[in-house]
């Protein structure tokens, strides 16, 4: 996590430092532009700080070692459901939220229905309690 860690830390002051000269450059007019790159400073400190905070909690990872070897990433990385359909449902909720920005502010709403739908499915998919399926 240090490489992640390093790479949003020294982007974020790189951001706002962009749209200061942003600023000055379209003389304050263009405000998107010198708001948006700061904020987006901000939204990348937060992440390095993120990562930062994790990285001090777990254990160094195979990537962290400079001497690493390849075989030493080997084996589990994580639970993952191959046959979960919930994910489709998911991308489809996002590209009819999409649809609805471009069409009409209606069908946002069935988006939205949609993507709850997928996500409560998706999040009680290995539920062993009373509801599981």
């Amino acid at each position: 996590m240090k490489t992640e860690t390093r790479l949003f830390l020294l982007l974020a002051p790189f951001f706002v430092v962009a749209g200061v000269v942003y600023g000055f450059m379209t003389h304050w007019r263009e405000p998107v532009g010198f708001l948006g790159m700061p904020l987006l400073g901000g939204l990348t400190a937060m992440i390095g700080a993120y990562l930062a905070l994790t990285a001090r909690r777990i254990d160094a990872r195979p990537e962290d070692d400079e001497n690493g070897e390849i075989a030493d990433g080997a084996g589990d990385m994580g639970v993952y459901a191959p046959w979960s359909w919930w994910p489709l449902v998911l991308g489809a909720a996002a590209a009819t939220g999409f649809l609805g920005l471009a069409v009409g502010w209606w069908i946002l709403y069935m988006a939205f229905l949609l993507a709850i739908v997928g996500l409560v499915g998706w999040v009680f998919e290995f539920s062993r309690g009373q509801h599981a399926h």
